[in-house]
């Protein structure tokens, strides 16, 4: 994570980590412009025709809109896409009151600020934290939603950025133990000093929901988009697969294009939020949760690929801590994922299920991709 190494130069977000595409055009999600963000132009007539009968036949049903800290976009096909759009954007805002760690009022608020005293939660949220847990235990640490208040040390929930000592880190780290929280009939109680955080999973977990919403109102092709956390509802209308731009950790644009479908597609990175300290040096929100200092395992990008967005958004964030070793261990032993890896020194390397359905763009050329076999 050393400093002056021309990558990490400027904050540039996009639609998240992912653009998406389909046929031989772009599917346009929208013209968004928000702080930060690059704005994505819509592609010319003649592209969008190259998409197929199927999208003038049955124009798509578009939402975009501001939730869970990001932006959020929707365009879902289908005989009750209105209706279908309506019942998810009320889901999604919905969750949000009830995970947003600084909205007061909600049950994530509420845990933080009542340590120590069990706090009746939401069948929901009581699913949120079991699974969790689950994967604080499966990933042997490397997912850990107890580290909030290290968060806030290092200043990511601010933007008021410092590099804590490290005695304090240690005393923080003291109270990090999530396994100590304890659940039981719809009720959960912190261990006093505990905070906690949901933001790596909690829009993975909003996704599965949307989907399942959608698909309940016989929805079988769409984009939900919850800033770079993208479920694929089917395939595109043309019955081809979407064409996924992964965002590229190097900056503007992105670095390939996966074809998929119905399917969640999740990457996490060190350019969504950083800070350069005054040693040059390049600190990054995803945190090791042994240290409480940002993660430095060689992963600069890490998208999984899976059919539960909550555990894709889970295994985002901890595959980048665990490190390639890790990573490639962890998934030869687990069923339903597929890894994207970039590393440090400018490699990538993809699971063999993606093998054949990953291409890099233009720019990418000459990048060495390894395929990791089981």
């Amino acid at each position: 994570m050393k400093g002056g190494k021309g990558i990490w130069k400027e904050r540039i977000l996009t639609m998240a980590a992912i653009l998406i595409l389909a046929g031989t055009g772009m599917t346009w999600l929208g013209n968004i412009t928000v702080p930060g963000m690059q704005t994505l132009r819509e592609p010319e007539n003649s592209a969008r025709k190259a998409v197929g009968e199927a999208l003038v036949q049955d124009s798509p049903e578009s939402q975009t809109f501001l939730a869970m800290d990001t932006v959020i976009s929707m365009e879902i096909y289908g005989d009750h896409k209105e209706e279908a759009v309506k019942k998810s954007v009320d889901q999604i805002n919905s969750l949000e009151a009830l995970w947003s760690v600084t909205r007061e009022g909600s049950q994530v608020y509420e845990l933080n600020h009542h340590q120590g005293s069990p706090v009746k939660v939401s069948k929901e949220t009581a699913e949120l934290i079991s699974f969790a847990l689950e994967m604080e235990r499966e990933t042997e640490g490397a997912l850990n939603p107890a580290l909030y208040p290290i968060v806030k040390a290092w200043g990511f929930t601010t933007r008021e950025y410092q590099i804590p000592d490290k005695q304090k880190l240690q005393r923080l780290l003291e109270h990090t133990d999530f396994q100590k929280l304890q659940i039981e009939e719809g009720t959960v109680t912190l261990p006093e000093q505990m905070e906690i955080d949901f933001g790596a999973i909690a829009k993975g977990y909003t996704g599965d929901l949307v989907v399942e919403t959608m698909k309940k109102y016989g929805i079988t092709s769409g984009i939900v988009n919850l800033g770079g956390n993208v479920a694929l509802i089917g395939n595109a209308p043309d019955g081809k697969p979407w064409r996924t731009g992964i965002r590229s950790p190097y900056g503007e644009g992105t670095i390939g294009v996966l074809e998929a479908g119905d399917c969640h597609i999740i990457t996490s990175g060190g350019y969504e939020r950083y800070f350069t300290g005054e040693d040059g040096t390049v600190y990054w929100h995803i945190l090791n949760p042994e240290t409480g200092c940002p993660a430095d395992s060689g992963i600069i990008s890490a998208t999984i690929v899976g059919t539960e967005g909550k555990r894709c958004d889970a295994l985002s964030t901890a595959v980048f801590v665990m490190g390639l070793e890790k990573a490639e261990a962890y998934w030869r032993t687990h069923e339903g994922i597929e890894m994207i890896l970039v590393t440090e020194d400018n490699q990538i390397y993809l699971t063999e299920g993606l093998d054949g359905r990953f291409a890099l763009n233009e720019m990418s050329q000459g990048i060495p991709v390894h395929v990791i076999k089981k």
